[in-house]
């Protein structure tokens, strides 16, 4: 238990000061993290609905150029394709949480194929799979910004309970306890002073 002294009283007044203003902005910080986990998450749902519909038609693309240039032509093409991409990355910072922004780069792709002989046909898948790696990418890095959202999220509302049924309770009692342990020593002391000062009075009438 702390020691019960005045110094310790103001020091621990002040601890408890300071722990509430902490404890508002955890709760501040938690509620700003939820809210843009709620939107990322919309985002993502909405992205994973239309990658489905997108790669439904994709397929559906290379069954219809298949019909009309033939598996073997088509498969050649396919040869050409760049099967990994490099990416990019970039850092968002959302209240202490690095969220990362994926970008592809497509050069490379743009080159291949331009030296390999195409169609329309051929061009319209090529077209469609690019807007499904972009929407693969963008769900990626929404995924990924969810998943340390919800770390962090987890991790401050730990430290509001810690703060809310631990810390803040705990300092409220040790100072209840100094503020109580110092009044009973200010009581004593007017008691003790008090009969010093019968003592001394009724010393002065016997003289």
């Amino acid at each position: 238990m702390i020691n019960p002294t005045r110094i310790n009283l103001i020091n621990l007044r002040r601890r408890i000061v300071i722990a509430r203003k902490g404890h508002d902005i955890l709760k501040r910080k938690r509620e700003i993290l939820v809210i843009e986990f709620l939107k990322l998450l919309k985002q993502s749902k909405e992205s994973r609905n239309a990658l489905n519909d997108m790669m439904q038609q994709s397929y559906k693309m290379v069954t219809t150029a298949s019909t009309y240039i033939g598996n073997f032509d088509l498969e050649n093409v396919a040869q050409y394709m760049v099967e990994a991409e490099p990416v990019k990355i970039k850092v968002r910072n959302i209240m202490g949480v690095k969220i990362p922004q994926i970008s592809r780069t497509q050069e490379k792709q743009s080159l291949t194929f331009s030296l390999i002989p195409s169609s329309l046909a051929v061009d319209d898948i090529r077209d469609t799979f690019s807007k499904a790696t972009n929407s693969i990418i963008d769900i990626a890095q929404r995924e990924q910004g969810l998943k340390r959202l919800v770390i962090e999220i987890d991790k401050t509302k730990r430290r509001v309970n810690a703060l809310d049924y631990r810390v803040i309770p705990g300092m409220l009692s040790q100072s209840k306890y100094i503020r109580m342990r110092l009044e009973e020593l200010d009581r004593d002391t007017f008691s003790a002073l008090k009969h010093v000062k019968k003592k001394l009075a009724s010393k002065g009438k016997g003289a």
